[in-house]
């Protein structure tokens, strides 16, 4: 009994020292400022969150696939005569124009031929043009009934058939020229050169398979990319009425746009093995960012949605309830928002319902709330100034 007594002192005296350094603590200001019930019936404090209102835009609806950058020309550049490279005269890596000269083959044995040819070209029209003249001669002859009508006839065969040898040789002489054209190799068309498969000094012929050098285009270019057959139907009705679907390339990770360009094509059959179909889009590539067989992110933009009501991505969490938003009242308590999220560009996505426009979202802290919970607003980039509730 005694010792139940002390016991019973004991805790009076605790009791009373607690109560007293709780009064003491009010009167001083160091108690909290602001708390809300917590389920055992005490105070919980408020708890910092950052906010952010939710803002009405246009979204841009778009379908990402993987992509490759594709050249849209690729040529090897190759010598369509045979004989001596003379010349190289391009740099490796270097940005040619159609027209420009690459390189040179000895020319002096076609320019041998041609000599030949046109020296055979002159006796066979010497001998055409004393043909001609005794076919004169032969026509005043029969006239006066002095030679037989056969050795006329005979005579414009004759003259007919060296009127043939003539083209023949002039067609030779066009073939030693072009042939001396060809000696000097020119690009076929814009693009940025590869790697030199020849050194000057060896004998090139036009059977070659590895050419002298690759051209490769770069402006414009193409990215070949995927996007599921589900998606299909829209890009067709789209592209079929005559509208420019446009095409941003993002690099590997999505964080930087690297291009923009169209939409060119789609190709004509759906890949059973993945239910994909494969589109090509053109761009400018101004700039030279794009490079071939470079791995892209392609972003197809098939529509815009006017007057969204958008949010960051950050304030949408998944619950058992589905997918919620925690909403800031103007007591400053949270409330649960199940929403419906709509289409996500980049850091924000749009809500079809759940939220109205300047309505605060939580976009950090949302981990230590509940429904009902009390919230100091701490400062942040694109947060509202804090203030405190009643």
């Amino acid at each position: 009994m005694r010792r139940a007594r002390r016991w019973s002192i004991a805790l009076g005296i605790i009791a009373l020292l607690g109560a007293g350094a709780y009064l003491f603590l009010a009167r001083s200001g160091a108690a909290p400022a602001r708390t809300s019930r917590s389920p055992a019936g005490g105070r919980a404090p408020a708890a910092p969150v950052m906010a952010m209102a939710a803002q009405t835009a246009d979204m841009a609806v778009y379908l990402s696939g993987l992509g490759s950058v594709t050249p849209l020309n690729t040529v090897t550049v190759r010598t369509r005569v045979d004989g001596e490279l003379t010349k190289v005269l391009f740099r490796e890596g270097q940005i040619v124009r159609a027209g420009d000269l690459l390189a040179e083959i000895d020319p002096r044995p076609f320019q041998v031929q041609l000599t030949q040819v046109e020296g055979q070209l002159a006796r066979d029209e010497a001998l055409l043009r004393n043909a001609r003249v005794d076919l004169e001669r032969y026509k005043t002859l029969v006239a006066q009934d002095s030679i037989p009508t056969q050795q006329l006839d005979t005579q414009v065969e004759l003259v007919r058939q060296y009127e043939g040898v003539v083209k023949t040789d002039q067609g030779q002489i066009d073939n030693v020229k072009l042939q001396l054209v060809y000696c000097r190799i020119t690009a076929p068309l814009n693009g940025r050169l590869g790697l030199r498969l020849v050194d000057p000094g060896n004998i090139v012929h036009a059977s070659d398979q590895n050419g002298l050098v690759v051209i490769t285009q770069l402006q414009p270019i193409a990215v070949v990319f995927t996007i599921p057959e589900d998606s299909l139907p829209p890009v067709l009705k789209k592209l079929n009425a005559g509208v420019e679907l446009p095409v941003d390339a993002w690099d590997r990770d999505q964080r930087q746009r690297l291009a923009a360009g169209s939409l060119l094509t789609v190709d004509n059959q759906i890949d059973p093995t993945t239910g994909t179909v494969r589109l090509k889009a053109i761009f400018p590539n101004a700039d030279g960012r794009l490079f071939p067989s470079q791995f892209v992110n392609a972003h197809l933009r098939l529509d815009v949605k006017r007057g969204a009501t958008v949010v960051p991505t950050a304030a949408i969490q998944q619950s058992a309830q589905g997918t919620i938003v925690y909403v800031v009242k103007p007591d400053c308590t949270a409330t649960v928002r199940v929403v419906k999220v709509g289409v996500t560009e980049g850091d924000n996505a749009s809500i079809e319902s759940g939220v109205a426009p300047a309505e605060l979202v939580v976009v950090d802290g949302a981990d230590r709330l509940r429904e009902g919970s009390l919230v100091a607003l701490q400062p942040g980039p694109g947060a509202p100034a804090p203030r405190r509730g009643s």
